[in-house]
């Protein structure tokens, strides 16, 4: 019965690699990935509801038993973003279905976009290192293909230093994991928790960790966010708003799942350099955020500043900073997913990303711009949305803990949020309507639906968050007690 912890990860690609045959039919791929990704989201919820009733689930491949083989693991935390990411690319690819152009839809956009979501699922299902280290792959390059669809000089240029950038990480990474294996002998997981809490996190050991921490970092972007501003603002919208709702969750889990399980024993240095670049990024995500006047530079940065607050979760470390960190990091997929698609939108209907060139959309398009004005409040955190909960567990965690200075830059974070998002929404919606009712370009039809759908969304979870707890909570629990974890992939073999 176990064997369906692998579909999440299995059935996009076989969907994928039959949709490289039906290139030319463009609208036939998008209702076959839709199919797929309903279905994909189907499974996940009822593998989330198969964790709450019978704990953490563990699938062994090939019937090697751990640690000698590789294996899946889902736990309350893994499946929970297998969820979120699986409904967010669907309503993504619905979008596109709509929006996309036919040359677009016919260059390989649709399974390049299955293998993305392939290795993101992978990567949080996995419950070894080196095959964390491949499904990273898998989605990195996937996203290689995803970035340079299309015709510009700018997203070519992106392209080379985003490729450039994680080749060098991904190198890293596997030095890292050489020297990993040499210390202690494995590469699971579990095993590896069990082995470093047995020998102690030597200095070796927090050497390494840092050498992880660097690399989940520059794919987080948590700190090393360089690359990111550009390579997220040059693709097609709906590959930004993928790139903006996924990729930096695939880094943040790896950096939660790694240092709360593995390398947790010596908190007062990795814990400490997580803090310290925590309030760098929330630093200078908010300074981009207010410095650019193009919507999706605003928006590149608006990912920036997420990271930094989920990671002051990790750096405070307590269960309650925990959970509001992963309320935060699913608001945050559902609520950038719709950042990007309705800055997308403007783009199309203005002809331009200034907002010197955008006035007065409110009175063409109201239903445009009351999305908008929900996405702001919601990624501002203002109650009842979804941005609440999280903001208001880290913050009371970090008063808690005395991180005072974590605690002031996250809610600085929040004013510049708004304040960045506020500015956008009164010069492109408010003020002189530039074109007039009858010279309007008119919304494709169904465009905003997509739209609209995440706007239920963040006001569902924002208003559902008791019915969520339950699996936050337990998902909190498993990353706080990494013993509980361990017992349930080691406890029968041990």
């Amino acid at each position: 019965m176990n064997n369906i912890l692998v579909l999440p990860m299995l059935l996009p690609i076989i969907v994928g690699v039959l949709l490289i045959f039906l290139r030319t039919y463009g609208r036939i791929q998008a209702w076959i990935s839709l199919t797929a990704m309903a279905l994909t989201a189907g499974i996940s919820g009822y593998l989330l509801h198969k964790v709450q009733t019978d704990g953490i689930i563990r699938l062994d491949f090939g019937g090697w038993e751990p640690p000698f083989g590789i294996l899946f693991v889902a736990d309350s935390f893994a499946v929970l973003l297998v969820l979120t990411s699986s409904i967010i690319t669907a309503i993504c690819l619905s979008y596109a279905l709509i929006s996309t152009s036919k040359e677009l839809q016919t260059m390989y956009f649709y399974p390049t976009v299955l293998f993305l979501i392939a290795g993101v699922n992978g990567s949080f299902l996995t419950g070894d290192m080196f095959n964390l280290f491949v499904c990273f792959e898998v989605m990195l390059l996937s996203s290689y293909v995803l970035l340079t669809l299309g015709n510009s000089k700018r997203q070519l240029r992106e392209a080379i230093k985003y490729v450039s950038i994680n080749i060098v990480s991904s190198w890293f990474f596997l030095v890292a994991l050489a020297f990993l294996y040499g210390a202690v002998g494995t590469l699971n997981m579990a095993h590896l928790a069990d082995r470093v809490a047995e020998v102690g996190q030597t200095p070796l050991l927090t050497t390494i960790s840092i050498v992880f921490l660097i690399v989940f970092s520059l794919k987080a972007g948590l700190l090393l966010y360089f690359w990111l501003p550009g390579s997220y603002s040059s693709p097609p919208i709906v590959t930004s708003a993928l790139f903006g709702a996924l990729l930096t969750k695939v880094g943040i889990y790896a950096l939660f799942r790694v240092f709360s399980l593995i390398f947790h024993h010596q908190p007062e240095i990795t814990h400490t350099v997580i803090g310290i670049m925590a309030a760098l990024t929330l630093i200078g995500g908010s300074l981009g955020a207010i410095s650019f006047n193009d919507l999706r530079s605003i928006a590149a940065y608006n990912v920036v500043i997420a990271v930094g607050f989920i990671l002051v979760g990790l750096a405070i470390a307590t269960p309650a900073a925990i959970a509001g960190s992963i309320y935060y990091i699913i608001h945050d997929m559902v609520a950038k997913a719709l950042l990007f698609l309705l800055i997308g939108t403007m783009i199309t209907l203005s002809g331009t990303s200034k907002m010197a060139g955008m006035s007065g959309l409110m009175k063409n398009y109201p239903l445009l711009g009351w999305s908008f004005f929900v996405a702001m409040l919601s990624l501002a955190g203002i109650p009842p949305l979804s941005g609440f909960i999280g903001k208001v567990l880290i913050s009371s965690a970090a008063i808690d803990n005395g991180s005072y200075v974590l605690l002031a830059l996250s809610l600085l974070s929040s004013i510049f949020v708004l304040y960045s998002l506020l500015r956008v929404f009164k010069n492109c919606f408010w003020g002189e309507t530039i074109v007039s009712k009858e010279e309007q370009l008119p919304l494709r039809r169904g465009v905003l639906i997509p739209c609209l759908v995440l706007v239920g969304l963040t006001i569902l979870i924002g208003l559902g968050t008791e019915s969520m707890s339950p699996y936050v909570t337990d998902a909190a629990e498993t990353l706080v007690n990494p013993s509980v974890y361990i017992d349930a992939v080691l406890g029968k073999i041990q």
